[in-house]
């Protein structure tokens, strides 16, 4: 069974809008399952295990999470029903403390229940709001992607050799992604692109996802051992890099999938132009830089024995299993969101746009900068 970009998001509401319908990206590529989530030890365990991944996709997630948890609770006293709907919150947002785009969307509608509340709503009425904040933020999702596409294909040209890293199509966000968007929309108007895919250990989200996402999508990709990049950079094969992120520091270091920062370094090397791509929502101006963000620790079998039909280590050898690294905002040759290229000194292009946002109060406006 394929899965087209455009026709189906990896997170959506159910008809009835009492459950939660996701892709199960921990059976993909062989195999494309569906679950219904309703439970909050569902929802964690959904985010927690990566049958939902990626920053955005996440944040979808748990903006529909909070609104059936929020249905469910809505014949509480208000009292009960804020209190239960922000240990719901803080719980989530326990099962991946790096991606802010989680912490991000359970803030949002933890901060709407709190002003309908004290505005006099009642319980139902501020259930149905945070149901419809929901919809707004993958709606948001959409058209941000979009914007991203436009501005990201904006710095290729037809025929470029792009190295990708872990995955941030639409299986990571909503329809055309945010670090393969710009290759998916490209390939709508005609653009001719080689893409080579780091298989991205050591949970191969390049080799499963990424390719599945761009085999589907009629893209030229090839399937690489994240330790060849090195040599088809030298070998003149890539002429861009494209990343996801899942949080941007306010000096510019980003957070990403374990690797990327290697990638960089060797893109800085050899002068390819290193682009990370990310919905505004993933700037987080409140860490400072990449010291400041935490690392998720993932269970060390995924290394030992995950893909395996037996331990490919020594028993008892002690394996370190960090899910990200951050890449430090000299290697970034432009950071690509939904409200334009931004682009060195970061510090500086960061605060301008966080400035446009508190001045205008307009979520989507947004304009380019260099």
């Amino acid at each position: 069974m394929a899965i087209r970009y455009k026709d189906t998001d990896p997170v959506r509401l159910s008809k009835d809008k009492h459950s939660i319908i996701i892709i199960d990206q921990t059976k993909l590529p062989s195999k494309v399952e569906y679950l219904e989530i309703d439970k909050l030890d569902d929802m964690y365990d959904a985010i927690k295990s990566l049958a939902v991944r990626g920053a955005p996709c996440i944040g979808i997630f748990a903006g529909y999470c909070m609104a059936i948890l929020a249905r469910q609770y809505k014949k509480l006293p208000a009292d009960e029903f804020v209190s239960r709907l922000k240990a719901d919150g803080e719980h989530l947002n326990s099962s991946r403390p790096t991606a802010v785009n989680l912490s991000w969307a359970v803030k949002r509608q933890l901060d709407l229940m709190d002003s309908s509340i004290s505005s006099g709503l009642t319980v139902d009425q501020t259930a149905t709001r945070i149901m419809s904040e929901a919809v707004a933020i993958h709606e948001e999702d959409i058209m941000m992607c979009m914007r991203i596409a436009e501005f990201g294909l904006s710095l290729l040209n037809d025929g470029d050799g792009i190295l990708t890293h872990c995955n941030a199509g639409a299986l990571a966000t909503s329809r055309y992604g945010t670090g393969l968007g710009p290759l998916l929309l490209g390939r709508e108007r005609g653009y001719h692109f080689h893409v080579y895919t780091d298989e991205t250990r050591p949970l191969l989200q390049g080799a499963r996802l990424t390719a599945f996402e761009l085999v589907h999508a009629g893209i030229e990709d090839t399937v690489i051992c994240d330790n060849m990049a090195s040599l088809l950079m030298k070998q003149g094969k890539i002429q861009a890099v494209l990343v996801g992120c899942d949080r941007i520091a306010a000096n510019g270091d980003t957070a990403n999938k374990i690797g990327t920062s290697g990638v960089a370094i060797i893109a800085k090397h050899y002068g390819i132009p290193f682009y990370v791509l990310g919905p505004y929502s993933t700037i987080d101006v409140g860490t400072p830089d990449g010291d400041a963000i935490e690392i998720e620790e993932r269970d060390p079998e995924e290394i030992r024995s995950m893909w395996y039909e037996r331990p490919m280590a020594p028993k008892g050898v002690k394996c370190y299993n960090p899910a990200f690294d951050v890449t430090d905002h000299s290697l970034i040759t432009a950071i690509i969101t939904d409200k334009g290229i931004i682009k060195p000194p970061f510090e500086r292009s960061i605060a301008q746009v966080m400035n446009i946002k508190k001045s205008s109060g307009r979520t989507m406006h947004f304009r380019r900068f260099s």
